[in-house]
């Protein structure tokens, strides 16, 4: 039962080398530098001549070598059959002549490691049947070396004491460290690498190359005797062919024969002989390796045990195949693993999933932070006025009033501007939406599992099934959110609460600049019974009029009011008339207002003059200008008013004054602006206005009505912040958590569906094939183990 030990590792290992085990299997390791003798250790332990052989770097792959013995054939059979003969793991072919065995390891490692130097850890398996041999399982691995040489690469070495350190770091494997006589033992890079994973020299063997190459006078009889490195197993001393019986073919009888004639005939070796020499080592080899494995019989069996239920374990996961051909079992297994798509779908959302990720957001905790940062910080930047400037706000006033001057900011106007900057919050709340939507599809991919992986059909049409209902779902969401902005720009309810307070303060902070500069001395207004002021008084200086009694607002409604109607009286001034003969002469039930008189230029720009006035808003310092069709012009000395009721266009006259006061023509002269030449200069005039030209009223008027549109766009803002996000969960999410399910069975739960949906990849059947046979091989194993008698030698 003994000699069937080795057998059994050896069938072992061959099973587990095509399936991938995880077995270490004892067997012994061959390590030494590179040129010590290694492949002719080897040969001399097979007999025969079939390693490749030359300069530098021969071994570049690992070799596993099984020797089984064969009992010797019967000459008088019929026909006479092979006696020795060997074969590889990688291809079906019996080899005889060990020859072509070499060139079939040559043409192996030129396959996988390349014409180079290079080495590859792939091993080659080889088993060698022979009357001749002993029960033996060797690894062959390549020389350690220290320069690469050739084509090599530079990390040649590291390569090569990886490799070696990957073997014989396992416990089950028994060292055999081969190192040449004729250098000092002290130098043996074998023996310092087993060392490194055998320090107490258990399962290490010596083996000492070379010993007819000594130099004269000197001899290994210390090394041999254990008396210079101390070995459990001892060192084994042998003597290979040298390259010139190599070369000159020599038989390997012949070549066993001088080894055992040179051990007894050797002064210091004949007292040892007997236990050095190819065949002594062979024998040691076969009783080290049958007793390693004994020894390692219970670690073997543990180690299986525990392979065995990871395999079991793995096979389970693959699940039967014997269920896919009953409908009623496939029907149960479908609606099941639609129920955990769905469940793992909504737990996903409302953040109860089991296994939720610590690292990042995931889930429903993305669409928080798409609400409430993303969107949230996509709103706070838009700045509501900064695409108008001053003339775009002052063009709208202008445009809303037609021909006729306003008293008051426009509503036209307000609406005018604030309806397009509601419509920038279009753009980020449609943006919402979407990114909400992708989210959603992350989530439906995310959701599988191990049993729903096997089946990629299936999964494939939950994940489409799922994101066909998003996408019905899209569309309603994203028009509602569209109508939520349209909704607010259809209707400004400036009666809100929030913008009537708001618009307060802002018409406050609006108007506060025009009431710094200081309010002049009031001086007697005109009452409404005609009497006329002082002559003494300057009418200039007047504040305000107060009609009935009630001074109006600012002097602004109603001075330009009654300054209308004096218009159409058709009276006209003589030029030689005071302005206080001219105020009596219009005197009676109904009033009108007394023209202020012209001021110097000098004047223009002292505070507290009528230019501060509402007046002066619009006409300008220099009283009204030109109206219904004819020009009311000054005289240069500024002194008597112009005759009314005809168009006076004297070369001599200064520029025109009011809202046109200032204006040049094309061709630079200051000739007045009459309906005849105005279309020529309405385009001059837009052009050549700037911000920086307007009135005090019009810059009050401007920042009025920029703090309203901030005031009104921040009630719209609030809005849909806080509306967008409940249309989207109600419209996309809600709805699709709450209708997941039904949509996946009544799309997906057909009988005639179920073999398509089923069908398992290609890839995961080999693999729950190769695991079964693991699984039986580990099985079959672990019974053979313990049926080996474990009685000791």
């Amino acid at each position: 039962m003994d000699s069937d030990l080795i057998k059994l590792v050896n069938r072992l290992q061959d099973t587990f080398h095509n399936l991938g085990g995880e077995l270490d299997m004892p067997q012994l390791v061959v390590v030494g530098s590179q040129s010590a003798g290694k492949s002719s250790v080897l040969e001399n332990i097979v007999g025969r001549d079939f390693l490749p052989r030359g300069q530098g770097i021969v071994t570049r792959r690992p070799l596993v070598l099984q020797l089984v013995h064969t009992p010797v054939p019967d000459p008088s059979s019929s026909p006479p059959g092979y006696t020795e003969w060997a074969q590889f793991l990688h291809i079906d072919k019996r080899f005889t002549d060990f020859n072509e065995v070499r060139r079939e390891i040559e043409q192996e490692t030129y396959r996988v490691a390349g014409q180079n130097k290079g080495i590859s850890k792939l091993p080659i398996s080889l088993r060698v049947y022979s009357p001749n041999v002993l029960d033996l399982t060797l690894v062959d691995l390549p020389g350690l070396t220290k320069i690469p040489v050739g084509d090599q690469p530079s990390d040649i070495e590291r390569q090569i004491r990886n490799l070696v350190t990957e073997y014989i770091s396992k416990p089950n494997s028994v060292i055999l460290a081969v190192s040449p006589a004729n250098v000092d033992l002290a130098n043996s890079d074998s023996l310092k690498l087993a060392r490194s994973f055998d320090p107490q020299g258990r399962r290490t063997i010596g083996v000492l190359t070379k010993l007819d190459l000594m130099d004269a006078g000197t001899n290994a009889l210390d090394i041999l005797t254990g008396r210079v490195y101390p070995l459990k197993l001892g060192f084994i001393g042998v003597v290979n062919r040298s390259q010139q019986d190599i070369i000159s073919e020599k038989c390997m009888t012949d070549a066993l024969d001088a080894e055992t004639e040179f051990f007894k005939n050797h002064a210091a070796y004949r007292n040892i002989s007997h236990k050095n020499g190819t065949k002594y080592l062979a024998r040691t080899l076969n009783l080290v390796l049958i007793n390693h494995i004994r020894d390692k019989l219970p670690d073997m069996k543990a180690r299986l045990n525990t392979l065995m239920g990871q395999a079991q374990q793995e096979l389970n996961s693959f699940g039967d195949a014997a269920i896919y051909g009953d409908k009623n079992q496939q029907g149960a297994l479908v609606l099941r693993l639609m129920n955990q798509f769905a469940h793992d779908f909504i737990a996903s959302i409302e953040g109860s999933k089991v296994d939720m990720s610590t690292k990042e957001l995931s889930g429903g905790a993305r669409i928080y932070y798409i609400f409430n940062d993303v969107f949230g910080h996509a709103l706070a930047s838009i700045d509501s006025t900064a695409g108008l400037d001053n003339q775009d706000i002052r063009t709208a006033i202008r445009n809303s009033t037609g021909p006729r001057p306003s008293l008051f900011v426009p509503e036209a106007a307000f609406e005018l501007l604030v309806k397009p900057e509601i419509k920038l919050l279009e753009a980020p709340s449609l943006r919402c939406v979407e990114l909400v939507y992708e989210e959603l599809v992350k989530i439906c991919h995310n959701c599988t599992s191990r049993e729903l992986e096997r089946f990629p059909r299936l999964h494939a049409q939950l994940i489409e099934c799922v994101s066909e209902l998003l996408r019905e779902r899209l569309g309603p969401t994203s028009e509602y959110a569209q109508s939520l902005i349209e909704i607010q720009a259809a209707y400004i309810n400036t009666n809100h609460p929030a913008f009537i307070s708001g618009s307060a303060a802002a018409a406050q902070a609006a108007t506060s600049p025009a009431l710094k500069p200081s309010t002049p001395p009031r001086v007697s207004s005109t009452q409404i019974n005609g009497v006329p002021p002082e002559e003494g008084e300057d009418s200039s200086n007047e504040e305000a009029t107060t009609v009935n009694g009630v001074p109006s607002r600012d002097g602004r409604s109603v001075s330009s009011t009654v300054h209308d109607r004096s218009r159409t009286t058709g009276s006209t001034i003589a030029a030689g008339t005071s302005p206080k003969s001219s105020s009596k002469l219009h005197h009676g039930p109904r009033h009108s207002s007394v023209l202020p008189p012209p001021q110097s230029h000098a004047q223009s720009g002292a505070p507290g003059t009528a230019r501060e006035t509402f007046l002066g808003y619009f006409f300008g310092p220099n009283g009204p200008g030109p109206i219904a069709g004819s020009s009311v012009e000054r005289s240069h000395a500024g002194m008597t008013p112009a005759p009314t009721g005809r168009d006076v266009s004297s070369a001599d006259t200064p520029g025109p004054t009011g809202l046109m006061a200032g204006k040049r023509t094309l061709d630079g002269n200051n000739a007045a602006y009459d309906m005849r030449s105005l279309g020529k200069h309405i385009e001059a005039v837009s052009s050549s206005e700037s911000g920086s030209h307007m009135t005090q009223r019009e810059e009050m008027e401007t920042s009025l009505i920029r703090s309203l549109i901030a005031s009104y766009f921040a009630i719209v803002r609030q809005s849909i912040q806080d509306l967008v996000p409940k249309a989207i969960m109600h419209f996309l999410v809600n709805h699709s958590t709450q209708q997941v399910q039904n949509r996946l069975v009544a799309t997906l739960y057909k009988p005639e569906l179920f073999g398509e949906l089923l069908s398992e990849d290609e890839g995961l059947v080999a693999e729950r094939t190769r695991v079964k046979a693991l699984l039986d091989a580990y099985k079959e194993a672990f019974k053979t183990l313990s049926d080996v008698n474990l009685k000791p030698i």
